[in-house]
């Protein structure tokens, strides 16, 4: 709070953030705070736009981008019809620990933004998701085999992570990630 402080603010965005009511009313003690509406980290881009835009008096901006975004991502989705009907989901990786994987639900932003392009989450994913409004869920590796349904997955990391995670006994034996099937994100 002191760093936040320090930048002397004149807002403070936190559309798409976890923060709590605590951290709220102590950042409305530094700056107005643009804050999440319906819960911790579900908040659509358009709507992070539009908060933001909205917080920081840039309304008609804000309309502008999610349009401009909108016919950018129509113009590319065109390019990959080949991604229509893919099933996908975004798991995180840890090379600390290979036992647990993190799984962004349709619920986040991340997730809901597959979906617009066209791909959805395998079912056998879904079956699991025990709060269809929380934005992510837990996985043991010993479960790893509810991805084999995806054609897709998608991960923050990089080729070394990549790497650990074929060489691992459990995580290695996934579909996607014997085909090669897998996006690392740096």
């Amino acid at each position: 709070f002191e760093a936040i402080s320090d930048t002397n603010p004149d807002v403070i965005l936190a559309a798409y953030s976890g923060i709590t009511q605590e951290d709220y009313d102590i950042l409305t003690q530094i700056a107005p705070v643009v804050a999440y509406q319906d819960g911790p980290w579900l908040t659509t881009w358009r709507d992070q736009v539009m908060l933001n835009a909205k917080g920081m008096g840039m309304k008609e901006e804000g309309e502008e981008l999610i349009q401009d975004t909108e016919n950018l991502i129509k113009e590319k989705v065109k390019q990959y019809p080949q991604l229509k009907g893919k099933t996908v989901a975004w798991v995180n990786f840890s090379a600390k620990d290979m036992s647990q994987l993190h799984i962004y639900t349709p619920a986040d932003p991340r997730g809901a933004f597959l979906e617009e392009l066209g791909m959805t989450y395998p079912e056998s994913v879904i079956e699991q998701i025990q709060d269809p409004n929380s934005f992510s869920m837990g996985l043991s590796a010993e479960n790893a085999d509810i991805l084999n349904d995806a054609d897709i997955l998608i991960s923050y990391g990089d080729d070394s992570l990549y790497q650990a995670v074929k060489e691992d006994p459990l995580l290695g034996k996934i579909s996607a990630i014997q085909r090669g099937s897998v996006v690392f994100i740096g």
